[in-house]
């Protein structure tokens, strides 16, 4: 028995066209309801806070060394006072389920100048600092992030991540440093870290998916950004907002302040910062982190809102330049004396 063939009618080439232009928009749509989904499930915090901008007289005027904010009841944020310490860091505590995150541990090493350990337990939920393990981890090894170290090893429940670029390495379980993730598992509360060399071989960067807050260390701050390798601070740049460009961000939040409200720096080792400008920068702050370090002449360079310094460069170039100028003195002192010299043998041929 014959069949016959039945033709499939074919799809107009604009209809196609309009259903691929509506897949488009459907997948648009879906990404930023999942991005206004992830928005709205952060756990809010507020940055209502005033820090304390030391003093013109440190000896006169006696304050608190450490002052603490809860940014949420489970979210808090230290700072040692400039009359303690002119580095004046920033401290962060994260408090998970079964575990907290302590994030650096200041630059004051005695607790009866700096009580941050007993601070700090004290901030742990009311029953009992034995029952919530804290993990101390620093966002680089620089002595103003970790000086306070020695005041945990002492307490129950508390480990202390090494500071040293194996340490780093090891306990994070990052085999091609400084590529890949790893994660902390605070129980009900996960933080990712993100490797971000550049201000120091060392350095790391927390992202808080509770909250939304990215925990950058002396990568990001409203402060002098102390680029000791270019290539690796635009590298790690480039990896952070790759990885948060497309996931919720409530504030970055950095090591220190050292910008007043309009934008110019304080004096190096100043304690006292008055107007200064606030802790919490944007996430399009961050994104505009790489073209800022593109733009780094390699010594100084005032881009936006961002001043980026090479310190060693500018010494090493300091120095080359003082040493010019001490050559050309030496050189002006001995040719003066020896016209001198030739000018009074001249003068003695005359008499003679």
């Amino acid at each position: 028995m014959a069949t016959k063939n039945h033709a499939v009618p074919a799809i107009p080439i604009g209809y196609t066209t309009c259903l691929r232009h509506t897949l488009h928009v459907l997948l648009a749509l879906g990404t930023l309801l999942e991005a206004s989904l992830a928005r709205s499930q952060l756990v809010p915090g507020s940055m209502d806070v005033h820090w304390n901008g030391g003093s013109q007289d440190c000896k006169a005027v006696v304050q608190p060394p450490i002052q603490v904010h809860a940014y949420n009841p489970r979210t808090f944020i230290l700072r040692e006072n400039l009359c303690a310490t002119f580095e004046a860091p920033f401290i962060y505590l994260l408090v998970g389920s079964t575990k907290a995150l302590l994030i650096d541990s200041g630059d004051v090493a005695d607790p009866k100048l700096m009580p941050l350990a007993s601070t700090v337990m004290q901030l742990l939920p009311a029953d009992g600092p034995r029952k919530t393990a804290l993990l101390v981890v620093h966002t680089h090894r620089h002595l103003d992030h970790r000086a306070g170290d020695e005041q945990f090893p002492h307490l129950s429940n508390v480990q202390v991540v090494g500071f040293d670029i194996d340490s780093v390495r090891h306990f994070y379980n990052f085999t091609d440093w400084p590529n890949g993730l790893a994660q902390i598992n605070l129980g009900d509360r996960m933080v990712d870290v993100i490797p971000t060399p550049g201000h120091n071989e060392t350095e790391v960067s927390f992202y808080d998916r509770n909250t939304g807050l990215f925990f950058s260390g002396d990568f990001l701050m409203p402060a002098r950004l102390l680029v000791s390798d270019s290539s690796a601070y635009l590298a790690s740049a480039q990896r952070a907002t790759a990885f948060l460009r497309d996931r919720p961000i409530s504030f970055v939040l950095g090591g220190h302040i050292e910008l007043d409200a309009d934008g110019e720096t304080f004096p190096w080792e100043s304690q006292y910062h008055p107007n200064e400008q606030v802790l919490q920068m944007t996430k399009d702050d961050l994104l505009a982190l790489p073209a800022a370090i593109t733009s780094f002449n390699g010594f100084y360079t005032r881009s936006g809102k961002f001043v980026l310094m090479d310190p060693m460069r500018i010494l090493i170039a300091l120095s080359v330049f003082a040493g010019v100028i001490l050559i050309a003195l030496v050189m002006a002192v001995v040719l003066y004396l020896r016209r001198r010299r030739v000018a009074r043998k001249s003068y003695a041929r005359v008499e003679i």
